[in-house]
């Protein structure tokens, strides 16, 4: 069983988001994304500055087995990437909720974490099958 803290809140697409307050939010793949992936082996991520709509692309995570890519769940300006991944990529592996994260989003005016699934909800989804 996967790792789900209850603390953040979920997308269909496998991502997290933890509010860090002020309108910002960090956000990475889920434990369940990053076991399905295997071995991950290069991160790309946005440069920081990058506007994003939820549902955009913003980059993508290769495994050993494939490469896939990561979705915006919510709207904004990304303010921070997680530069460690440049050179220790595992981190998503190993600590997908702390260290392994992969940008930082300032939201666009009138966007919130409503639409996004609680850690319950990403439970049932992961568990029937997604």
């Amino acid at each position: 069983m996967a790792n789900v803290p209850n603390d953040l809140k979920y997308t269909k697409d496998h991502e997290w988001v933890r509010e860090l307050g002020n309108g910002r939010v960090r956000v990475g793949i889920t434990d369940h994304a990053q076991k399905q992936l295997g071995d991950i082996v290069f991160v790309e991520l946005p440069v920081v500055g990058r506007t994003l709509d939820t549902g955009d692309a913003f980059g993508t995570v290769e495994s050993v087995k494939s490469v896939s890519d990561v979705f915006a769940p919510l709207a904004g300006k990304v303010t921070g990437r997680n530069e460690e991944l440049d050179s220790d990529p595992e981190l998503v592996n190993t600590d997908p909720y702390d260290e392994g994260w992969l940008i930082e989003i300032e939201l666009a005016k009138g966007t919130d974490l409503e639409g996004l699934l609680s850690a319950a909800a990403y439970g049932e989804w992961i568990t029937e099958g997604a």
